[in-house]
C-alpha cells in the first residue's frame, strides 16, 4: 500500500482549518442585545437602586439619606397593605390564567383546521396594549353608559376581580400559546399506549399531559409572577388604586410616591424592592421545580 500524500490525514477526510469553529457564532453577534439590555434595563435599575438611598424631588441634586427610605418602607402601613394586595393579585391571577390557558392550550394543540383558526383569533387581545384594553373595559364597566348597569368598580371585591379579569383577558392567549407548543411536543405514542391499556381522556390528561407539561407550567408561572408584580396600567386606568386604597398594589404605590408626592427616593426604594422580590421568587420557583437542571421529556423515546 502506498503512503498517502504528505500532510494528509485519513483518506477522503477534508482538511480542516485549526481556527474554524463549526456551528458556533462569534460572540460579537450578541453585542447589540447585550448593549440594549444593559442600557435599557441594567442602567435604569442601577440608578433606581442608587436613588433609593437619597432624597430627591425630581429637581436639583439628590441628597444622600442612607437607609431612611428603606426604614420607611418597613414602617409604612400602606406598604404592608399594598404588599398583601400584590401577593393576592399574583395568586388569584395565576390560578385564573393557568387553568384556562392550560385547558385552551391542550385543546388548541389538535391538528384540526378550525382549532388553528380559533387560536389565531383568540390571540388578538395579546396584540393590544394594556392601556387600550384598560380604556376599553373602563368604558364597558361604566355604570351610566356601560353594558353592566352596576358600579362594579365602586366596590372593593368588584374592582379587584375586574383587574384580575382584564389581566387574564389580555395575557391568557400568550400562555395558551406556550401550552399549545408544549402539548404538541408530547409523543403521540404515550397516548396510544395509554389507550391500549384502557385509559380514558381524563386519565390521559392527568397521567400524561400534565407531567409532560411541567416545565412549560414553570415557565408560564415565572412569567405570570413577574408580570403580576409589575402590574400598573390597568390599576391606574380602571380603579386609580380605589375604592380608597383597596386596589393600590405596589407598582401603583410607587407611582403615587414618585409622581404625586414627588418623593422619588422612596419610590425608587419601592421599585428596588419589586426587582429584588421578582428576582428572588423566580429563582425560588426555578430551584423548587428543578427547572434549571431539567432534562428533555422526550429523552429515551
Amino acid at each position: 500500500m502506498e503512503p498517502g500524500p504528505a500532510g494528509a490525514g485519513t483518506e477522503g477526510r477534508p482538511r480542516r482549518s485549526g481556527t474554524a469553529t463549526a456551528g458556533r457564532p462569534h460572540a460579537a453577534w450578541a453585542l447589540p442585545g447585550v448593549l440594549f439590555f444593559g442600557f435599557f434595563a441594567v442602567v435604569p435599575m442601577g440608578l433606581a437602586f442608587y436613588l433609593s438611598f437619597t432624597s430627591w424631588d425630581g429637581l436639583g441634586d439628590p441628597t444622600p439619606v442612607g437607609l431612611d427610605n428603606w426604614r420607611k418602607l418597613l414602617d409604612d402601613d400602606r406598604m404592608l397593605q399594598s404588599l398583601w394586595l400584590t401577593v393576592l393579585l399574583t395568586v388569584v391571577s395565576w390560578a385564573f390564567q393557568t387553568v384556562i390557558a392550560l385547558l385552551l392550550g391542550v385543546w388548541a394543540a389538535g391538528r384540526q383546521r378550525n382549532r388553528a383558526v380559533l387560536s389565531a383569533i383568540f390571540f388578538v387581545p395579546f396584540l393590544l396594549s394594556s392601556t387600550a384594553i384598560a380604556l376599553l373595559f373602563y368604558a364597558l364597566l361604566d355604570p351610566n353608559f356601560g353594558i353592566i348597569q352596576e358600579n362594579i368598580l365602586g366596590s372593593s371585591s368588584g374592582a379587584f376581580l375586574a383587574i384580575v379579569f382584564v389581566g387574564g383577558w389580555q395575557f391568557i392567549p400568550f400562555h395558551t400559546l406556550l401550552y399549545q407548543g408544549g402539548a404538541r411536543q408530547i409523543p403521540e405514542v404515550l397516548y396510544q399506549a395509554a389507550a391500549i391499556d384502557g385509559a380514558g381522556r381524563h386519565r390521559q390528561f392527568f397521567s400524561i399531559t400534565l407531567p409532560q407539561l411541567r416545565h412549560t407550567i414553570t415557565t408560564s408561572t415565572v412569567l405570570m409572577v413577574v408580570g403580576s408584580l409589575t402590574y400598573f396600567e390597568t390599576v391606574l386606568i380602571l380603579t386609580k388604586g380605589g375604592p380608597g386604597t383597596d386596589t393600590a398594589v405596589l407598582p401603583y404605590l410607587m407611582y403615587e410616591a414618585g409622581f404625586k408626592s414627588y418623593d422619588f427616593g422612596y419610590a425608587s426604594a419601592i421599585a428596588s424592592f419589586l426587582v429584588l422580590a421578582a428576582t428572588g421568587l423566580s429563582l425560588i420557583l426555578v430551584r423548587l421545580t428543578g427547572f434549571g437542571g431539567m432534562r428533555s421529556t422526550r429523552e429515551g423515546m
